[in-house]
């Protein structure tokens, strides 16, 4: 038997599901602030399981932590890059009081890759142990960020080893292990992965301990699930994975695998979209606690509660694809008090069963330089095959992880054949 958890911020659902996914129960209890495991571990005492062989918990904290500005580490921030961005500081743009809970110091020192190999300019490796050695007994963790990692990551790698030989077995974020191409969101994912490597390793280590013998997973904001261990050396990714798990339970209570959902909670309506049984990510990108990050988590609308008809209808309409209407899926502990839409049995625990249906995945995406485009199926492939990985690496059987999604795109303001590759890759846990 499987169980699923979803930790909210006024109550934690649970939920008990068969191998064959039918939901044998559900239960409630209401949440204790800023103790994620001591939650998840009332909800498994009430659904009184035994014998799980997998549990997957969608966990708030890691947003919490951020919008709260607790439970974060100081991050020293290594950027690679040279002159050309100096213009545009680290942590530009954040929230002061943020900034002052994570900052420990940041550096821009020279090299990074160029749109040629033969661009690169080397790393300034002496600048790197210097900022390093300087840090030492300040900083908590550190972010690695190159400015042409997409194309060449071989840089932030070096810079890592350099950090490690200075200041030990620190945690060492690296932005190219994210995936995101944007310079500025993708360094502030890195920072927050970064800062929030304390807060995730104490998690890990007390979900690991509730259930000897089951396989434990964290929902991710993408609508897929990742191993405690990955969680661990990458928490960034947990952001978003409470509406993620709402929205595939959504999916998953009505068959629906597209389809608008509005989450009715205690204090608010969240309202999002299922596409192809998958969250629908934010357009233009996320903001967490202020501050944009290269991170996939679904794009919401939020309505105040009590619910206002005319308020929740508009945020439907904005949401709606075309003329052709998707349904609305209405779940969560407040859906009573909403009258339209379709309302599944078991919606009050959609988060919980969300987290459990889901599958294991991994995300992967470069930037390349083709001649011609008789070169994008091999290099595709290869893509392709990097998400699988990534997905494995995440916990899923390397036997069954599929590609879910993949595209290319022509990015014609870089001079040149510049092409952006994406694939995403899923598949069922390795050890269910």
């Amino acid at each position: 038997m499987k169980a699923g958890v979803d930790v909210g911020p006024t109550n934690t659902d649970a939920a008990l599901l068969d191998d064959d996914g039918r939901v044998l129960a559900t239960v409630k209890v209401p949440s204790q602030p800023d103790m994620p495991v001591a939650n998840v571990r009332a909800a498994l005492e009430r659904l009184k399981a035994t014998d799980l062989t997998q549990v997957a918990v969608g966990l708030r904290g890691s947003a919490t932590s951020v919008t709260r500005r607790r439970e974060l580490r100081r991050v020293a921030v290594v950027r690679i890059s040279g002159d050309s961005t100096r213009a545009v500081r680290p942590l530009f743009g954040w929230p002061d009081d943020l900034r002052t809970a994570v900052n420990a110091g940041a550096e821009i020192v020279d090299g990074g890759g160029g749109l040629e190999r033969d661009d690169r300019t080397p790393l300034d490796r002496a600048a790197v142990s210097r900022f390093a050695a300087a840090m030492a007994g300040t900083a908590e963790a550190f972010a690695v960020v190159g400015l042409f990692s997409p194309l060449d990551a071989e840089q932030e790698h070096e810079a890592a080893e350099l950090i490690r030989a200075e200041v030990g077995n620190l945690p060492i974020a690296l932005s190219a292990d994210l995936g995101s191409l944007g310079l500025l969101e993708r360094e502030n994912a890195t920072i927050l992965d970064a800062a929030l490597s304390g807060f995730a390793q104490a998690v890990a280590d007390g979900l690991g301990t509730l259930c000897p013998g089951a396989a434990v997973f964290v929902t991710r904001g993408d609508g897929t699930l990742m191993s405690l261990e990955h969680m661990a050396r990458h928490p960034g990714l947990s952001l978003g994975s409470g509406p993620a798990s709402v929205l595939r339970g959504a999916g998953a209570l009505t068959g629906l695998e597209d389809a608008v959902v509005a989450d009715v909670g205690a204090r608010r309506v969240r309202v999002g979209v299922l596409s192809g049984g998958f969250p629908e990510e934010a357009v233009g990108g996320a903001n967490i606690g202020g501050v944009p990050v290269g991170f996939r988590i679904p794009g919401l609308i939020r309505v105040a509660r009590p619910v206002d008809d005319a308020e929740l209808a508009e945020a439907v309409d904005r949401l709606q694809p075309g003329a052709d209407r998707l349904p609305l899926v209405v779940v969560g502990g407040g859906a009573q008090a909403v009258q339209q839409g379709i309302h599944p049995e078991h919606g009050l625990a959609a988060g919980a069963i969300g987290a459990i249906v889901s599958p294991v995945g991994g995300h992967y995406e470069r930037i390349i330089r083709l001649p011609d485009r008789a070169g994008l199926p091999a290099a595709m492939d290869a893509v392709m095959e990097e998400a699988r990985a990534v997905a494995v690496l995440a916990g899923a059987d390397p036997r069954q992880t599929v590609i879910i999604h993949a595209d290319d795109t022509t990015l014609d303001y870089l001079p040149g054949t510049f092409v952006k590759l994406r694939a995403r890759a899923a598949g069922p846990p390795s050890r269910w």
